[in-house]
């Protein structure tokens, strides 16, 4: 960010240069600015288990504060920062466009756009939020394929060139709307092996891409190279190998039609620092980093959408158990082993699947509570000595969807302790809602990184 507050003054100095309407108007922008700078949440140096204990200390029991047990977040922006530095040296050539839909965190926004990362954008407020940090336009890629009038024009009058396509219509759009924009072909790919298949919904089949180049070239638009995702949650690391053999067809197949390629997007569906078994980040850096080494020569610039890679293990959620209800059974009769097996016990926290916990229906993902703190101590990361029964956790909503985990390993709890879950960065608060009158978690921001100080 440029600081310029130190140009509040310079609008008094000269008046009679500047209509008196226009020097307002810089006036008010600046103060703006500044009021932005000066509303920063602070972020604190601790450690996450600091943080934890830290806030839970501070909680009054006897207090008529209502909303001072609320479930809230810490994020380690330091986690955040190395994940960048490994992106940086796992794939040295491929720079990051981080993807905002999966958490558009303003402080890791700032953060990454400090780095040096550009920003994958969805929608005008998305790119908004990106240009209002001062991100050059350059560092932004409309990767929507199938965008909405108004969002192209804002796009055009902003000077944000780059936008996915995977369809003639949208060609047309463009055509009308942002004549000058430098457009990226999304293809198909096969993302059979993702949790999240979004080719349901985008990527140009192959036996179409011919008819879309002849039709961009047509409308005299400018197509500057290809993108694919091969779709979020992705468990084979060869599906990154086979998406990028498939868009160098795509590159050799424009030259027909007077197209020189030179841009190449390979998407999202990286794997986040918890994942250490299976397909890891350094699996998929290692085939996606030779295969485009080997197809592309160095005048192709290429990029990449991480999301979840960034943010999913730089956030834990800490939640207040706010009921207990007993199941009760017939202790007479002796229990089928498939019964034992059932919970016994049903855990009520205050944020649920209509707030942060909304990844496991959207995400697929598994979230797992832990106890934080019990009976007043605390527990964070520490092996309990007390005996474990199955129960279920459920969050503070009056609908029965509202099941964060079905069968859960925990001692008994009760109403006043803590549970928290770990990895809970993507897909989860950009999401949440305030269904039944139950509000957003807050944040509370920390680095274990000395060096991200340095970039607030």
């Amino acid at each position: 960010m440029i600081d310029i507050s130190h140009q509040q003054d310079q609008f008094e100095v000269v008046p009679t240069l500047v209509q008196p309407t226009l020097v307002e108007v810089l006036k008010s922008r600046v103060k703006a600015d500044m009021a932005k700078e000066a509303q920063l949440p602070e972020v604190q140096t601790l450690s996450i288990d600091h943080m934890l204990q830290a806030r839970l200390a501070s909680f009054d029991p006897e207090s008529d504060d209502v909303e001072a047990e609320n479930a809230f977040y810490v994020a380690d922006l330091g986690e955040v920062y190395r994940q960048h530095l490994r992106w940086k040296a796992l794939l040295p050539r491929i720079e990051p466009f981080f993807a905002m839909k999966c958490n558009p965190d303003p402080m890791v926004m700032r953060l990454l756009a400090s780095l040096g990362a550009g920003f994958d954008c969805a929608s005008k407020n998305e790119i908004q939020s990106v240009l209002e940090m001062g991100v050059n336009p350059s560092r932004i890629i409309y990767a929507n394929p199938c965008k909405q009038n108004s969002f192209v024009k804002y796009a055009y009058q902003n000077k944000v060139r780059m936008m996915t396509f995977d369809n003639a219509e949208e060609l047309h759009k463009i055509k009308r709307f942002h004549p000058e924009a430098q457009l990226v072909l999304r293809i198909l790919t096969d993302d059979s092996k993702s949790l999240c298949k979004l080719g349901l919904k985008f990527g140009a089949p192959l036996d179409t891409t011919a008819y879309l180049l002849a039709t961009a070239q047509e409308l005299g638009l400018d197509v500057i190279g290809v993108s694919f995702h091969v779709g979020s949650g992705c468990f084979d690391a060869n599906a990154f190998g086979e998406a990028v053999i498939r868009a160098r067809r795509v590159f050799d197949q424009a030259k027909d039609y007077g197209f020189t390629f030179n841009f190449l997007d390979v998407g999202g569906g990286f794997p986040s620092a918890h994942v250490t078994e299976g397909i890891t980040f350094e699996k998929v850096a290692a085939i996606l980093g030779s295969t485009v080494d080997a197809l592309f020569g160095p005048e192709v610039r290429v990029i990449a959408e991480p999301g979840r890679y960034y943010v999913g293990s730089a956030f834990t959620l800490a939640t207040q158990v706010i009921a207990r209800r007993t199941i009760a059974r017939d202790l007479s009769e002796v229990l089928t082993s498939e019964q034992s097996q059932n919970p016994s016990h049903m855990y009520y926290i205050n944020d649920g699947m209509y707030g942060s916990f909304n990844c496991i229906m959207f995400d697929h993902q598994v979230c797992e509570p832990q106890v934080l703190l019990k009976a007043g101590e605390y527990a964070y990361q520490q092996e309990t000595m007390d005996p474990l029964g199955l129960a279920s956790v459920w969050g503070p909503t009056c609908d029965s969807i509202d099941c964060i985990s079905p069968k859960a390993s925990l001692p008994l709890m009760e109403a006043g302790d803590w549970l928290y879950f770990e990895n809970m960065g993507a897909y989860t608060i950009t999401a949440a809602s305030q269904f039944n009158g139950f509000r957003k978690s807050e944040i509370l921001y920390t680095t274990t990184e000395q060096e991200v100080s340095l970039h607030f």
